[in-house]
């Protein structure tokens, strides 16, 4: 497959009014995707949502433009998390879902997700077809003039997608009597998250609820947990929990104020479902990052660990292939397939806490299912021109990594990884010895970055 010019790993992302996320693309890249996904005679159905963004006042008519132009109609929906986007596509019956939003990143950048109508994003093959669609940006397919779409707005988007995560919560619990922090981040959840866990009985400390364009993620939700750790601490709160800027994905902090990683946050689920005969496969998807810790966990519940290449759509893929239905990343993607085609932190955030109210033990105890193994993630910087394969390719580089992997076999583990979205060459190492994983690092680090230079 051809390098992508537009498509990234999760959808289209950029500075705002700049290539790729201007007015003018987006307005193409609705008129191809339109094409791609007219395929009958039945009127044709799109559904759009973004997150709080200035920018989305003009990302979002110049894709209703582009999708009404080859005869799609278009229903907006306003803010609303990216799960919630999903959702709406498959309940609705739509041909495609679109997002807007660029999740955790600063105001001035923002992006766009493509949904199918299973509600899952798009595979890289169409995206690719998309792509080519927008370059060539020709008149064909464009609609007869009485053949336009026609735009609408659905006012209870937000009513239906607050029962649809309330249904994920066990019928027979209640909330009642938990005090918890919701951070939405100024995002795409600051109307719908408190409203889920107030209205299943808890009370909620809500933060980073007045957003205004500029100020999504800004100091708040999961980039800035200490935000909710001092709420958690400030309110004698339960739990506290944050979203990024479209909900996709949540941090949460214990009674204490201590941060939990999207790696407890798994042991817990999985061994949840498992007690109750839900874990299909008796599996758990999660990349390469997450820790030994949980592998080990996990295998002690005669429950197995696949590991994926960093990114939760590579997370849904396996999960998708096997049939699993647990899965996710460290960073606080929890993908639960029996709820939902994508990450959703609300709905993460209500299986934890249905685990807390059943076990009745605090978060503390409950979020902490397995001690960690030592844990070292270091980054070398390469030149713009240089190329992380040909680095990785020297003897050198080659010699050193074999040996780290020969000393930490059976007792850890390695991972070497370019980045996606930077100049970057990234080496983690993990192990029962500290000093040993410490010092693999390190050697490593001198080794790759002599050969970059």
């Amino acid at each position: 497959m051809t390098e992508r010019k537009y498509f990234g790993t999760d959808g289209i992302r950029g500075l705002t009014n700049t290539e790729p996320m201007t007015a003018s693309t987006a307005l193409r890249l609705g008129k191809a995707a339109g094409r791609r996904f007219i395929r009958g005679s039945h009127r044709h159905t799109v559904v759009i949502g973004k997150d709080t963004r200035l920018s989305g006042y003009m990302l979002e008519p110049a894709m209703t433009a582009g999708f009404t132009s080859v005869g799609m109609d278009v229903i907006i929906v306003g803010p609303i998390p990216t799960p919630g986007i999903a959702m709406l596509t498959r309940a609705m019956r739509c041909d495609l879902g679109v997002m807007i939003s660029a999740s955790h990143n600063p105001y001035q950048d923002n992006g766009i997700k493509l949904f199918g109508p299973d509600g899952f994003k798009l595979s890289d093959a169409i995206e690719s077809e998309i792509e080519q669609m927008i370059d060539l940006d020709s008149d064909d397919g464009l609609a007869a003039p009485d053949k336009l779409g026609r735009t609408l707005r659905l006012e209870d988007a937000a009513g239906r997608y607050i029962e649809h995560t309330k249904t994920t919560f066990p019928r027979h619990l209640r909330l009642d009597g938990l005090k918890i922090v919701v951070d939405c981040a100024n995002g795409a959840a600051y109307r719908v998250a408190p409203k889920v866990f107030w209205e299943l009985g808890a009370e909620v400390v809500k933060v980073g609820v007045a957003p205004d364009g500029f100020n999504i993620n800004r100091e708040c939700g999961s980039l800035y947990p200490e935000r909710m750790r001092e709420l958690v601490l400030a309110h004698n709160a339960h739990l506290g929990l944050a979203l990024d800027g479209d909900a996709d994905r949540v941090l949460f902090c214990d009674e204490h104020g201590d941060m939990i990683d999207g790696d407890q946050v798994l042991a817990l689920i999985a061994g949840h479902c498992k007690s109750r005969q839900e874990l299909t496969g008796d599996t758990v998807v999660a990349t390469v990052m997450s820790n030994l810790g949980l592998e080990r966990y996990l295998s002690s519940r005669g429950i197995s660990l696949l590991r994926t290449k960093v990114g939760d759509r590579y997370v849904v893929e396996q999960m998708r292939a096997g049939g699993f239905n647990v899965g996710g990343e460290q960073s606080g993607h929890i993908i639960l397939g029996h709820h939902a085609t994508t990450g959703d932190g609300i709905i993460a955030a209500l299986q934890v806490l249905a685990a807390l109210v059943e076990s009745g033990k605090p978060a503390s105890q409950a979020l902490h299912c397995f001690d960690p193994v030592p844990q070292l993630l270091r980054n070398v910087r390469l030149a713009q021109t240089a190329s992380a394969d040909a680095v990785l390719a020297k003897a050198p580089v080659r010699d050193a990594i074999a040996d780290v992997e020969r000393r930490l076999n059976g007792r850890g583990r390695l991972v070497i990884r370019k980045s996606g979205t930077e100049p970057l060459i990234r080496i983690m190492a993990e192990g029962d010895d500290s000093g040993e994983v410490n010092a693999a690092v390190a050697g490593l680090v001198d080794v790759i970055t002599k050969a970059a230079a």
